[in-house]
Protein backbone atom coordinates (compact mmCIF):
# COMPACT_ATOMS: atom_id res chain seq x y z
CA UNK A 1 0.00 0.00 0.00
CA UNK A 2 1.23 3.17 -1.08
CA UNK A 3 1.03 6.72 0.93
CA UNK A 4 -1.35 7.83 -0.66
CA UNK A 5 -3.60 5.04 -0.61
CA UNK A 6 -3.17 5.28 3.28
CA UNK A 7 -3.92 8.74 3.37
CA UNK A 8 -7.48 7.76 1.48
CA UNK A 9 -8.00 5.32 4.20
CA UNK A 10 -7.23 6.90 6.66
CA UNK A 11 -9.37 9.87 5.62
CA UNK A 12 -12.13 7.34 5.34
CA UNK A 13 -11.66 5.32 8.69
CA UNK A 14 -11.67 9.12 10.43
CA UNK A 15 -15.29 10.53 8.84
CA UNK A 16 -16.96 7.30 9.65
CA UNK A 17 -15.32 7.71 13.25
CA UNK A 18 -16.77 10.67 13.44
CA UNK A 19 -19.96 10.49 11.84
CA UNK A 20 -20.80 7.67 14.10
CA UNK A 21 -19.10 9.76 17.33
CA UNK A 22 -21.47 12.28 16.58
CA UNK A 23 -24.52 10.47 16.07
CA UNK A 24 -23.66 8.60 19.48
CA UNK A 25 -23.08 11.77 21.42
CA UNK A 26 -26.45 13.64 19.64
CA UNK A 27 -28.19 10.43 21.24
CA UNK A 28 -26.65 10.14 24.57
CA UNK A 29 -27.41 14.33 25.14
CA UNK A 30 -30.89 14.15 24.34
CA UNK A 31 -30.90 15.73 20.65
CA UNK A 32 -31.69 12.66 19.34
CA UNK A 33 -34.44 10.46 20.57
CA UNK A 34 -33.41 7.21 20.57
CA UNK A 35 -36.73 5.84 19.40
CA UNK A 36 -36.56 7.43 16.19
CA UNK A 37 -32.74 7.46 15.66
CA UNK A 38 -31.96 4.54 17.88
CA UNK A 39 -27.74 4.43 18.32
CA UNK A 40 -24.70 3.10 16.59
CA UNK A 41 -24.39 1.41 20.12
CA UNK A 42 -28.02 -0.13 20.10
CA UNK A 43 -27.69 -1.19 16.21
CA UNK A 44 -24.36 -2.95 17.15
CA UNK A 45 -26.24 -5.12 19.83
CA UNK A 46 -29.46 -5.53 17.29
CA UNK A 47 -26.90 -6.61 15.29
CA UNK A 48 -25.55 -8.89 17.13
CA UNK A 49 -29.16 -9.80 18.12
CA UNK A 50 -30.50 -10.51 14.16
CA UNK A 51 -27.22 -12.31 13.05
CA UNK A 52 -27.65 -14.94 15.89
CA UNK A 53 -31.52 -15.65 14.95
CA UNK A 54 -32.29 -18.91 13.65
CA UNK A 55 -33.81 -17.74 11.17
CA UNK A 56 -31.59 -14.79 9.54
CA UNK A 57 -29.37 -17.43 7.31
CA UNK A 58 -32.89 -18.46 5.50
CA UNK A 59 -33.78 -14.62 5.42
CA UNK A 60 -30.68 -13.89 3.85
CA UNK A 61 -30.34 -16.85 1.49
CA UNK A 62 -34.34 -15.92 0.34
CA UNK A 63 -32.88 -12.61 -0.38
CA UNK A 64 -29.92 -13.62 -2.00
CA UNK A 65 -31.73 -16.13 -4.15
CA UNK A 66 -34.19 -13.66 -5.44
CA UNK A 67 -31.55 -11.08 -6.53
CA UNK A 68 -28.88 -13.59 -7.89
CA UNK A 69 -31.67 -15.26 -9.84
CA UNK A 70 -33.76 -11.68 -11.22
CA UNK A 71 -29.78 -10.49 -11.73
CA UNK A 72 -29.03 -13.42 -13.96
CA UNK A 73 -32.39 -13.38 -15.73
CA UNK A 74 -32.18 -9.55 -16.33
CA UNK A 75 -28.57 -9.71 -17.08
CA UNK A 76 -28.83 -12.41 -19.94
CA UNK A 77 -31.76 -10.87 -21.31
CA UNK A 78 -30.58 -7.85 -21.54
CA UNK A 79 -26.96 -8.49 -22.93
CA UNK A 80 -28.95 -10.62 -25.90
CA UNK A 81 -31.68 -7.88 -27.00
CA UNK A 82 -28.75 -5.11 -26.99
CA UNK A 83 -26.22 -7.16 -29.64
CA UNK A 84 -29.43 -7.89 -31.40
CA UNK A 85 -30.24 -4.30 -31.19
CA UNK A 86 -26.77 -2.87 -32.35
CA UNK A 87 -26.57 -5.82 -35.49
CA UNK A 88 -29.27 -5.48 -36.71
CA UNK A 89 -30.66 -1.78 -36.69
CA UNK A 90 -33.77 -1.89 -38.23
CA UNK A 91 -35.29 -4.37 -36.02
CA UNK A 92 -33.85 -1.56 -32.98
CA UNK A 93 -36.03 0.73 -34.97
CA UNK A 94 -38.88 -0.99 -34.99
CA UNK A 95 -39.14 -1.80 -31.20
CA UNK A 96 -37.57 1.56 -29.78
CA UNK A 97 -40.58 3.02 -28.98
CA UNK A 98 -42.01 -0.25 -26.99
CA UNK A 99 -39.28 -0.55 -25.50
CA UNK A 100 -38.95 3.28 -24.41
CA UNK A 101 -42.85 2.99 -23.78
CA UNK A 102 -42.03 -0.14 -21.23
CA UNK A 103 -38.82 1.11 -19.42
CA UNK A 104 -40.90 4.34 -18.62
CA UNK A 105 -43.01 1.92 -16.41
CA UNK A 106 -42.40 2.20 -12.49
CA UNK A 107 -41.74 -1.66 -12.29
CA UNK A 108 -41.54 -0.81 -8.34
CA UNK A 109 -45.01 0.48 -8.90
CA UNK A 110 -46.07 -2.84 -10.45
CA UNK A 111 -44.68 -5.08 -7.74
CA UNK A 112 -48.31 -5.26 -6.14
CA UNK A 113 -49.37 -6.52 -9.96
CA UNK A 114 -46.47 -9.20 -10.20
CA UNK A 115 -47.33 -10.55 -6.93
CA UNK A 116 -50.71 -11.06 -7.80
CA UNK A 117 -50.30 -12.79 -11.13
CA UNK A 118 -47.11 -14.88 -9.23
CA UNK A 119 -48.31 -15.07 -5.85
CA UNK A 120 -46.20 -14.06 -2.88
CA UNK A 121 -43.39 -16.66 -3.41
CA UNK A 122 -39.96 -16.16 -5.42
CA UNK A 123 -41.08 -15.67 -8.68
CA UNK A 124 -42.74 -12.69 -7.78
CA UNK A 125 -39.73 -10.99 -6.66
CA UNK A 126 -37.62 -12.42 -9.05
CA UNK A 127 -39.67 -11.18 -11.85
CA UNK A 128 -39.24 -7.36 -10.24
CA UNK A 129 -36.03 -7.88 -9.62
CA UNK A 130 -35.20 -9.12 -13.74
CA UNK A 131 -37.49 -6.13 -15.08
CA UNK A 132 -35.59 -3.41 -13.14
CA UNK A 133 -32.08 -4.69 -14.52
CA UNK A 134 -33.18 -5.50 -17.85
CA UNK A 135 -33.44 -1.86 -19.30
CA UNK A 136 -29.69 -0.60 -17.87
CA UNK A 137 -28.20 -3.87 -19.49
CA UNK A 138 -29.84 -2.82 -22.73
CA UNK A 139 -28.54 0.32 -22.95
CA UNK A 140 -25.10 0.00 -21.88
CA UNK A 141 -24.99 -3.15 -24.37
CA UNK A 142 -26.52 -1.29 -26.89
CA UNK A 143 -24.15 1.69 -26.50
CA UNK A 144 -20.57 -0.94 -26.22
CA UNK A 145 -21.45 -2.41 -29.07
CA UNK A 146 -21.80 0.85 -30.95
CA UNK A 147 -19.00 1.93 -29.96
CA UNK A 148 -16.27 -0.95 -30.93
CA UNK A 149 -13.25 0.71 -32.90
CA UNK A 150 -13.89 0.77 -36.66
CA UNK A 151 -10.35 0.15 -37.45
CA UNK A 152 -9.85 -3.10 -34.91
CA UNK A 153 -13.50 -3.92 -37.16
CA UNK A 154 -11.89 -3.60 -40.66
CA UNK A 155 -8.71 -5.57 -39.31
CA UNK A 156 -10.75 -8.29 -38.48
CA UNK A 157 -12.62 -8.54 -41.94
CA UNK A 158 -9.78 -8.07 -43.71
CA UNK A 159 -8.26 -11.21 -42.19
CA UNK A 160 -10.86 -13.11 -43.01
CA UNK A 161 -12.89 -12.96 -39.78
CA UNK A 162 -16.47 -14.42 -40.31
CA UNK A 163 -19.51 -12.67 -38.48
CA UNK A 164 -19.29 -14.91 -35.46
CA UNK A 165 -15.53 -14.84 -35.20
CA UNK A 166 -16.06 -11.04 -35.73
CA UNK A 167 -18.68 -10.62 -32.53
CA UNK A 168 -16.74 -13.19 -30.31
CA UNK A 169 -12.84 -11.85 -30.83
CA UNK A 170 -13.70 -7.86 -31.06
CA UNK A 171 -17.29 -6.79 -30.17
CA UNK A 172 -17.80 -8.64 -27.39
CA UNK A 173 -13.87 -8.42 -25.88
CA UNK A 174 -14.42 -4.26 -26.95
CA UNK A 175 -17.60 -3.52 -25.01
CA UNK A 176 -17.17 -6.02 -22.09
CA UNK A 177 -15.81 -2.82 -19.64
CA UNK A 178 -19.10 -1.03 -20.84
CA UNK A 179 -21.56 -3.72 -20.22
CA UNK A 180 -20.35 -4.52 -16.76
CA UNK A 181 -20.80 -0.76 -15.69
CA UNK A 182 -24.72 -1.79 -16.44
CA UNK A 183 -24.17 -5.12 -14.31
CA UNK A 184 -22.91 -2.94 -11.39
CA UNK A 185 -25.51 -1.03 -11.37
CA UNK A 186 -27.46 -3.84 -12.23
CA UNK A 187 -26.80 -5.34 -9.09
CA UNK A 188 -28.02 -2.85 -6.91
CA UNK A 189 -31.58 -2.63 -8.77
CA UNK A 190 -31.80 -6.44 -8.69
CA UNK A 191 -31.11 -5.70 -4.80
CA UNK A 192 -33.93 -3.00 -4.61
CA UNK A 193 -36.43 -5.36 -6.81
CA UNK A 194 -36.17 -8.43 -4.62
CA UNK A 195 -36.19 -6.33 -1.05
CA UNK A 196 -38.94 -4.18 -2.14
CA UNK A 197 -40.81 -7.22 -3.33
CA UNK A 198 -40.40 -9.19 0.13
CA UNK A 199 -41.32 -5.70 2.15
CA UNK A 200 -44.93 -6.00 -0.21
CA UNK A 201 -45.75 -9.43 0.62
CA UNK A 202 -43.74 -12.15 1.57
CA UNK A 203 -42.84 -14.38 4.11
CA UNK A 204 -39.57 -14.66 4.45
CA UNK A 205 -36.25 -12.34 3.25
CA UNK A 206 -34.45 -8.97 4.49
CA UNK A 207 -37.13 -6.94 2.99
CA UNK A 208 -39.57 -9.06 5.46
CA UNK A 209 -37.14 -8.05 8.08
CA UNK A 210 -37.46 -4.48 7.35
CA UNK A 211 -41.08 -4.46 7.36
CA UNK A 212 -41.60 -6.52 10.40
CA UNK A 213 -39.12 -4.17 12.36
CA UNK A 214 -40.79 -0.84 10.64
CA UNK A 215 -44.17 -2.53 12.08
CA UNK A 216 -43.06 -3.24 15.28
CA UNK A 217 -41.20 -0.12 15.47
CA UNK A 218 -37.88 -1.68 16.54
CA UNK A 219 -36.20 1.20 14.55
CA UNK A 220 -32.25 -0.67 16.28
CA UNK A 221 -33.08 -3.56 14.62
CA UNK A 222 -34.61 -2.18 11.00
CA UNK A 223 -30.77 -0.09 10.63
CA UNK A 224 -29.48 -3.34 12.19
CA UNK A 225 -31.12 -5.28 8.96
CA UNK A 226 -30.13 -1.95 6.67
CA UNK A 227 -26.26 -3.06 7.60
CA UNK A 228 -26.98 -6.46 6.40
CA UNK A 229 -28.16 -4.77 3.34
CA UNK A 230 -25.14 -2.98 2.95
CA UNK A 231 -22.36 -5.30 3.26
CA UNK A 232 -24.08 -8.34 0.69
CA UNK A 233 -24.82 -5.62 -1.61
CA UNK A 234 -21.39 -3.98 -1.52
CA UNK A 235 -19.67 -7.59 -1.26
CA UNK A 236 -21.93 -8.37 -4.30
CA UNK A 237 -20.51 -5.56 -6.64
CA UNK A 238 -17.19 -6.60 -5.40
CA UNK A 239 -17.85 -9.67 -6.50
CA UNK A 240 -19.21 -7.78 -10.25
CA UNK A 241 -15.86 -6.10 -10.28
CA UNK A 242 -13.18 -8.93 -9.94
CA UNK A 243 -15.11 -10.72 -12.26
CA UNK A 244 -15.00 -7.64 -14.71
CA UNK A 245 -11.25 -7.66 -14.21
CA UNK A 246 -10.54 -11.32 -14.97
CA UNK A 247 -12.95 -11.13 -18.23
CA UNK A 248 -10.56 -7.71 -19.08
CA UNK A 249 -7.59 -9.87 -18.63
CA UNK A 250 -8.94 -12.17 -21.24
CA UNK A 251 -10.29 -9.45 -23.81
CA UNK A 252 -7.23 -7.79 -23.81
CA UNK A 253 -5.01 -10.69 -24.84
CA UNK A 254 -7.82 -11.39 -27.35
CA UNK A 255 -7.15 -7.52 -29.04
CA UNK A 256 -3.70 -8.00 -28.62
CA UNK A 257 -3.44 -11.45 -30.31
CA UNK A 258 -5.69 -10.15 -32.97
CA UNK A 259 -3.41 -6.10 -33.42
CA UNK A 260 -0.16 -8.50 -33.86
CA UNK A 261 -1.80 -10.40 -36.89
CA UNK A 262 -2.75 -7.28 -38.41
CA UNK A 263 0.62 -5.80 -37.98
CA UNK A 264 -0.91 -2.89 -35.73
CA UNK A 265 -0.06 -1.86 -31.68
CA UNK A 266 -3.32 -1.12 -29.89
CA UNK A 267 -3.44 2.22 -28.23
Amino acid sequence: MNTRQFRIYAWQIGILVVALGSWELCVATGFLSPFWASSPSRIALALVEVVSDPLFPTHVGTTLLELVAGFAAGSILGIAIGFVLAQWPLVEKIFDPFLHAINSLPRVALAPLFILWLGIGLGSKILIAATLVVFIVIGNTLAAARSVDADMMTAARLLGATRLQLFLKVVLPASIPVIFAGLRLGVVYAMLGAVVGEMIAATSGLGYMLSFFAGSLQVGHLMATLVVLVVLSTSLSALTSWVERRILDWGGSSRKRLAARAGKTPA
